[in-house]
């Protein structure tokens, strides 16, 4: 936020009492890159990543962290300065090593990044040829990468280490924090009034019992759903199957004009949504009835590959490529004509979908297909004739083990497809954030993934407790009809684990109304203590990522105490939220705080403040595990450390 002559920073929807606060203070201070796109062509004294004809990428990482520059010089196989070429600054996360922000080379080779004090990956191309490099900000001052034809067959293990934490936190009284408690309580009653008209099962199955699933999910919609369904009582299966179309989002907030654009439109392909455009504007029914005249329609149907042909010939792409992608409604491309290749993509399968054409964005790799003769056929616009890409198998070995015995995608490991010296992810699906399910080696790789010909990289990591990663790239080439054979490796930290501070386990908390010591709650041996802040977002992502793996808590016995700060806090907290937590789980308060501060001063925590607060420790007094604050993927953590135990 702009104020005053200067930038602030602010929760997204946490509201503090000041500025410059959020619960991120801590681990924004260990990012490596900060930045956001000014709409224009701004015009301020921040380094300017990237100037394009609708905005300006501007870097902003020395508002939260400490950061050094690197020098970057791209040059060909020959060893002469690449011009133009294209330059994307990569973080893990997630499991791969994803692009934050693309830079391009003068006519020198160069270019260059502020960053955080830490390891990024930086991937170098132009032309079909690539390679990339480890760049340590903070150490290195210049660094070269010379492009190859192929990587195909090469393999690097990579240490990661993110910035020193030196968080920044502005002062706040304690009448100031008082008071933002008091508006936050006021916001949770205003909030809490609304949801309170959401219907109940029973209420939804008393309007209509066959919709009643989709009358409990719309939430705040459900007087649109309700009025939708009652328009069409002479056709409740379509209607119906209309719905079973929308994602939870769309159930939530789809208005009653769009609906009925894609119920009254003669297509059997409902669904309004191809990607994560926005859908505010009907048009199917003007693409079914009004577009085209009856002999192109025709021709479509018999021969999709002429309605590519079409859009081909008649929508104009921009010629600004670095321009931001906000995706132009349907009715907005055919008005102007003129688009970027994104909303081309949604455009052409809108269209197909409004002429009873089957036709999608798939889902993993991006492509736009559609349907012909019962087999999807992939759309190139830069090719005459449409035809399916040729495919193989990849089928990854691996041995689980005692820690990991189902590796996970996003969690583990991801598969990057190589087009044109570019990277694409493979999006396979994620299942319920934060909830478990979704793609697995055993359930997708183990026995063998069909992919397109072509190059990968697979990237394994392992993340560690202090927030560093033991990353993995191998190069290997899916070949036609062929089976690709590729190990999946996981590093492992060989370091044990340590004694790394002191925690006295006669500490009493309240349960039940009686003040009761650790040790009577959870006899002899280790267990997990977390304090928590009711209703912060870095407690519930934690609260999940331990339901997440409830299975090994619940296997190895032991108990987990979480500990509110009062009895107004305990009173808010709602488990059922969080997935199932551990069966050994005990609730208490830390009344008078006491042993919040002990853990504070004996762990050295900078923030006293900053929640949630969660020690792996044991009856002698011993802390094996510490953990304050937003940390991503607890659960294993604590998993891998636990196992170790």
């Amino acid at each position: 936020a702009w104020a005053d002559g200067e930038w602030y920073f602010l929760g997204a929807c946490e509201p503090e009492p000041v500025l410059n606060l959020g619960w991120f203070n801590a681990p924004a201070s260990r990012a490596m890159l900060m930045h956001t796109r000014a709409f224009g062509d701004y015009n301020g004294p921040e380094e300017v990543m990237l100037r394009t004809s609708n905005f300006t990428e501007i870097n902003l990482i020395d508002n939260y962290g400490s950061s050094s520059r690197i020098d970057f010089r791209i040059v060909d196989t020959k060893g002469n300065p690449v011009n133009g070429g294209r330059v994307d600054f990569k973080i893990y996360n997630y499991a791969e090593f994803c692009t934050v922000a693309t830079k391009y080379t003068d006519n020198n080779g160069a270019t260059f990044l502020t960053a955080g004090n830490g390891d990024m990956l930086v991937w170098a191309s132009k032309d079909g040829e690539y390679n990339y490099a480890k760049a340590s900000f903070g150490k290195d001052k210049l660094v070269t990468i010379q492009l190859k034809a192929d990587m195909n067959g090469e393999h690097e293990a990579l240490d990661i280490v993110p910035p020193a934490e030196h968080s920044n936190t502005p002062y706040v009284s304690d009448e100031m924090r008082k008071e933002n408690d008091r508006r936050k309580d006021v916001e949770d009653a205003i909030r809490n009034a609304y949801t309170s008209t959401f219907l109940t099962k029973q209420q939804a199955e008393e309007i209509n019992a066959d919709a009643a699933k989709y009358l409990v999910l719309s939430r705040g919609n459900h007087r649109v759903i309700t009025e939708f369904l009652n328009l069409h009582k002479d056709n409740q299966q379509r209607a119906l199957d209309l719905l079973a179309s929308l994602s939870f989002k769309d159930l939530r907030d789809m208005p009653l004009n769009i609906l009925e654009d894609h119920f009254n439109a003669p297509s059997d392909q409902l669904c309004p949504r191809v990607e994560n455009e926005m859908v505010i504007l009907p048009f199917k029914s003007f693409f079914a009835n009004e577009a085209f005249n009856k002999k192109q329609v025709a021709q479509f149907q018999k021969d999709p590959a002429k309605l590519v042909e079409w859009v081909k010939k008649n929508i104009r792409l921009n010629p600004d490529s670095k321009t931001l992608r906000i995706a132009q409604t349907p009715a907005g491309t055919w008005n102007s004509r003129i688009t970027d290749t994104r909303s081309r993509d949604i455009f052409f399968v809108d269209v197909a979908r409004s002429l009873n054409i089957e036709a999608r964005k798939d889902v993993v790799t991006s492509k736009v297909q559609y349907k012909k003769d019962g087999n999807w056929v992939d759309v190139n616009f830069d090719n005459d004739k449409q035809e399916t890409a040729a495919t193989g198998t990849l089928v990854l070995n691996y041995t689980p083990t005692k820690l990991i015995d189902d590796p996970k995608y996003y969690s583990h490991f991801t598969l990057t497809q190589v087009k044109n010296g570019e990277t694409h992810l493979m999006n396979f699906e994620e299942g319920q954030v934060d909830m478990g399910g979704g793609t697995s080696w055993s359930n997708t790789f183990k026995n063998g993934a069909q992919l397109d010909a072509g190059t990968y990289l697979l990237t394994t990591g392992t993340r560690l407790a202090n927030g560093s990663v033991l990353a993995d790239n191998r190069f290997f080439t899916i070949e036609p009809g062929k089976t690709t054979t590729i190990d999946l490796e996981l590093r492992q930290s060989e370091t044990e684990v340590s004694v790394i501070g002191s925690f006295d386990s006669e500490s009493l908390f309240q349960k039940d109304n009686k003040q009761v010591s650790i040790l009577s709650q959870t006899g002899r041996g280790y267990f997990i203590i977390g304090l928590i802040g009711v209703n912060q977002e870095p407690t519930n992502h934690a609260l999940r990522d331990i339901a997440k793996v409830n299975s090994v808590f619940d296997e190895w016995g032991r108990p987990l105490v979480l500990l509110f700060e009062d009895q107004n806090a305990a009173n808010k907290f709602k488990a059922d939220e969080f997935g199932q937590l551990p069966k050994n789980t005990i609730f208490g308060i830390d009344t008078d705080g006491s042993i919040k501060k002990q853990i504070v001063a004996q762990m050295k925590l900078q923030d006293a403040n900053q929640l949630p607060i969660f020690i792996i420790a044991d009856t002698f007094n011993r802390v094996v595990f510490c953990s304050q604050g937003y940390t991503i993927g607890l659960g294993e953590q604590m998993q891998k450390v636990v196992t170790h135990l």
